[in-house]
């Protein structure tokens, strides 16, 4: 199933491929990198909080410094002046708010501001901290929320819109039934605390980086796949036309080489085709002149027991002549490729015969054929009349598709013997002495079937008789 959804082409496999080693890359990649990443965040985040924390103790240190009359007009200057770090006020006792939960990075600030504020302010330190968030955080002993104190007051130390990020706020007792409330944001870029995943920027990197592979991979594998593609182009023209064009030999050096392998193999194709045609012609032209004389001579003898045995073993030899350079002249026709009716040729095969009921025709092609029309003719018409002859009646069935053109014909006749199969399609050979012919219309009706590209196969029936089915691709 997996081999199933793998793309079938070399370029559509090279980007796949391409792109599972680039995801596996950037994978690996980008987790060393997260990794690192955040110990480096989370060094800063333990700096920072230890910074904050010793503002903190300074405020805390001045305060604890003032007056006790001074400390509200110092706090009513803070709150007026805006921008401050904190916000800062005295209540009398710790306020109630609900804390965020828990994570190991605020434990860690939480664990870090509480060190150094003991180590600053004494280890006796009665504090409180906790991270809250904005819209629960409560301000002085009357629980006023944030959005009811003038912008001024709070908004700049507290508010990050519209991010809303965590507010820390820390509760420090500085006297009996005084108690210094400080209120802060982390600083950047530790403001949004439980920032999790990669960042847009990785993100939109390893998106660019991989399109971009993929484009150039695809442009390289596609150019370099083209003369692939003309000699397979030519590979299945040389197998119907007799000449072709020799293909160009050009690419990388592997692909050029096979050009140039291909080539010398159709010269020497096309060399032994030109030559065989003339040998036969000179076979031909050599031995009927030879044969024709010795009938004459035959003719002058005074034996008629001798004529007639000289007689029939010149019309073997002749047969055998005939037989031979059919076989030549039916699976060497010259003929352009054209589309083919192949309906409009199987109702010229079989019309002699449906009258008769010697012959019945189901199905129909759903598309022309690119093929040679009398080759195709010859070749279906031997496999009709083979059935005709050896099964007296004949059944044909079309099975037509996309991918290639199937057609099936069914006799009544014996059969063949299964050892016996592969046999038939040999020149010469027949099962029955007795029938006519030179026993060469199924060997010739399959090289005709190979010089499309097709296949011609033979099964027994099993209620009796012989099918034989054609197959031609499509594709």
């Amino acid at each position: 199933m997996a081999i199933r959804l793998l793309p079938r082409s070399l370029l559509g496999r090279m980007l796949l491929l391409t792109l599972l080693a680039v995801l596996l890359a950037q994978t690996l990649a980008s987790a060393i990198w997260m990794v690192q990443l955040r110990a480096s965040q989370m060094e800063g985040l333990l700096t920072s909080s230890r910074s904050l924390a010793q503002s903190m103790a300074a405020s805390v240190g001045y305060f604890r410094s003032l007056p006790m009359g001074y400390r509200p007009l110092v706090l009513d200057q803070l709150r007026n002046m805006g921008g401050t770090r904190f916000f800062v006020s005295l209540n009398e006792k710790p306020l109630k708010m609900r804390a965020l939960p828990e994570t190991p990075r605020k434990r860690a600030v939480l664990n870090a501001v509480q060190q150094t504020l003991q180590e600053r302010l004494g280890r006796g330190l009665d504090v409180s901290l906790q991270f809250v968030d904005p819209a629960d955080l409560r301000i002085f002993n009357s629980g006023l929320k944030l959005d009811e104190l003038p912008r001024s007051w709070a908004h700049y130390a507290l508010t990050l819109e519209p991010l809303d990020p965590p507010v820390l706020v820390t509760q420090i007792r500085i006297a009996p039934g005084e108690w210094l409330y400080l209120a802060s944001l982390l600083p950047e870029p530790y403001v949004n605390l439980e920032r999790t995943g990669l960042p847009l920027q990785q993100l939109w990197f390893i998106l660019l980086t991989s399109g971009f592979l993929l484009l150039f991979i695809g442009l390289l594998v596609h150019w370099q796949t083209r003369p692939l593609k003309r000699l397979a182009l030519a590979a299945r023209d040389m197998s119907l036309e007799v000449e072709s064009a020799p293909v160009a030999e050009v690419g990388a050096s592997e692909v050029a080489e096979v050009g140039r392998a291909f080539n010398a193999m159709n010269q020497r194709i096309s060399r032994y085709l030109r030559e065989r045609s003339q040998l036969f012609s000179a076979i031909s032209h050599d031995l009927r002149t030879p044969i024709t004389r010795l009938r004459l001579r035959v003719e002058l003898l005074d034996d008629e027991f001798q004529q007639i045995k000289f007689n029939r073993d010149l019309d073997e030899l002749e047969m055998l002549v005939k037989g031979a350079l059919q076989c030549v002249k039916d699976t060497d026709i010259h003929e352009n490729v054209e589309p083919v009716d192949l309906n409009h040729l199987l109702q010229c095969v079989v019309e002699p015969y449906l009258l008769s009921g010697q012959l019945t025709l189901q199905g129909l092609a759903h598309a022309s054929y690119p093929g040679k029309p009398l080759a195709l003719k010859r070749c279906i018409g031997n496999l009709v009349d083979n059935a005709l002859k050896y099964g007296e009646r004949a059944h044909l069935r079309i099975e037509d598709d996309a991918a290639a053109f199937v057609l099936h014909v069914d006799d009544e006749g014996p059969g063949v013997p299964e050892q016996r199969l592969a046999q038939v399609f040999e020149p010469h050979f027949r099962l029955s002495g007795h029938q006519p012919g030179y026993g060469l219309g199924l060997g010739i009706a399959r090289n005709i079937a190979h010089s499309h590209g097709g296949e011609l196969s033979l099964c027994n029936l099993t209620k009796g008789g012989l099918r034989v089915t054609l197959r031609l691709p499509r594709q």
